[in-house]
């Protein structure tokens, strides 16, 4: 089913010679005084949203809104496979004025959206408001993007970590012990019993570059981009280095080429065919998780048990508040911002209101068990706190403790500090060269960590991507950055 916002860019199209201003046409206040506001978010638990219950959704919320705020929203869930080239189309076309963004997202990722000036600065907009009160200071501190405030972090778990993440089914077949699980070879014995199971995907990366998960206690690769996580800050130095040519690289890349060749990644992987929904299938053994206080929450999530062990430690850094956030859209009036604020203050601290825009529907999208406890029966609408509204606000899963808010407030507060915390790197004096590099990543590191490469290839092929990075003028992006970041330091 086609979504509202892309019937909308089609109309659009349709009348492309009537003048720019009239794209902006939502937004707008409307003859009764409410301020209508579009809110664009992607959707992660489906496949693709459906309309009429996004439609529903959209319904209840104004209905129950409407005496609260002065404020209606047009909600617009887009499938997560599309949702970069879709939300962008949108923006660009003026289509949005509250949109759902990450640190980790291209095109429309935090780091684009400042630059690119299509960002709404909310600084002095949101000082004494219910929704900058809604959240310690601290949150909007680590939020800030150059000094202002641009987003609205979803508060939820704003530290960086990783887990190694098993189904319960096949680690209870075979009796693995996943606590003395400690690294990527000490999972060797578990694939191959996993292929030996038959399964398609024994280890499922996820169609993600993963050396930027696994190895981040040894860097910061504090661009929060994986197509640019050729450059990063080793931890141990306190310098900007060259990723490629670092041993850990080499090391990484050559192991999911071995393990390509025994069966244990699929081509699947690299070549982006595998799905957000593939978790939720029974055709894989082992994969990652973003550690979080509650990682039960991805039973429910993917539709089956499963079983976490530590992989990394947990990380406080430049991006880490921004792994899911808000931002009011440049193009939106001072009254839509205002509007924008109103919703995203009633949303974070109003539970009914944050349950029926993360959950749905009571009665048809999920269901309250006896102690309040939220158990998500729907193929229509199906969203997770994460990218929705605060864990100190949404209700709690059937399989989650009562404390989840506690329990978050003490795993933000017990991470490490990375040394390139509060450093962002300003790619405006390279951006030609840093999109040129960010291009050359696509064509090469992406196979490369996803097992892609032939093992016997895995030199040559490195030397080919440095010698593509260097074409593209990397050395000019990486000079850039060691100056800029030897200059915050000091």
């Amino acid at each position: 089913m086609k979504n509202k916002i892309m019937k909308k860019l089609l109309a659009t199209a349709l009348v492309a010679a009537m003048s720019v201003s009239m794209l902006t046409g939502c937004g707008k206040g409307s003859s009764d005084g409410m301020v209508t506001i579009n809110v664009t978010r992607a959707t992660f638990n489906l496949a693709d949203a459906d309309d009429a219950q996004v439609q529903k959704v959209e319904d209840a919320i104004n209905e129950y809104i409407k005496d609260k705020i002065n404020v209606r929203i047009e909600l617009n869930d887009l499938g997560s496979g599309s949702y970069t080239e879709q939300a962008n189309m949108a923006l660009n076309a003026e289509e949005v004025n509250l949109l759902w963004t990450a640190s980790w997202q291209s095109t429309i990722g935090t780091n684009d959206l400042v630059p690119n000036e299509a960002v709404y600065d909310l600084t002095d907009l949101i000082k004494d408001t219910t929704l900058y009160k809604s959240m310690d200071e601290g949150q909007w501190e680590a939020s800030k993007y150059d000094g202002k405030i641009y987003f609205i972090p979803v508060y939820k778990d704003n530290v960086e970590g990783y887990d190694f993440m098993f189904r319960k089914a096949v680690a209870d077949k075979y009796g693995w012990d996943v606590s003395k699980v400690k690294s990527l070879q000490d999972l060797e014995p578990m694939l191959k019993d996993a292929k030996a199971e038959g399964l398609k995907y024994p280890f499922l990366t996820q169609r993600t570059a993963m050396f930027y998960r696994w190895y981040i206690d040894s860097f910061d690769f504090f661009t929060a981009d994986v197509t640019a996580n050729w450059v990063c800050v080793d931890r141990d130095s306190n310098s900007v280095v060259n990723t490629i040519a670092t041993p850990e690289y080499k090391e990484f890349c050559t192991l999911m080429a071995k393990w390509a060749e025994a069966g244990y990644i699929s081509a699947d992987d690299a070549t982006k065919t595998t799905t957000d929904t593939t978790t939720q299938t029974q055709d894989w053994a082992i994969s990652w998780w973003t550690d979080i206080p509650v990682n039960e929450e991805a039973n429910s999530r993917y539709g089956q048990d499963v079983l976490m062990a530590p992989a990394t430690n947990r990380w406080a850094h430049s991006t880490s508040a921004l792994g899911s956030c808000y931002c009011v859209t440049k193009n939106s009036t001072e009254e839509q911002a205002k509007a924008c604020i109103d919703f995203m203050g009633l949303l974070y601290t109003d539970k009914y209101l944050a349950d029926l825009y993360t959950f749905g529907i009571e009665g048809e999208d999920f269901t309250y068990d006896a102690n309040g406890h939220v158990n998500q029966t729907s193929e229509k609408y199906n969203h997770s706190m994460w990218e929705s509204a605060s864990a100190t606000i949404v209700s709690p899963l059937a399989n989650e403790p009562a404390n989840k808010a506690d329990l978050y407030k003490e795993f933000n507060g017990g991470a490490n500090t990375s040394c390139a915390a509060g450093f962002r790197f300003d790619k405006s004096k390279v951006e030609a060269e840093f999109k040129a590099c960010q291009a050359v990543f696509d064509e090469y590191g992406f196979a490369l960590e996803n097992g892609g490469v032939a093992s016997k290839d895995i030199d040559a092929k490195l030397a080919d991507y440095q010698k593509a990075l260097d074409e593209a003028g990397y050395q000019k992006v990486l000079a850039e950055f060691q100056s800029q970041y030897d200059a915050w330091k000091k």
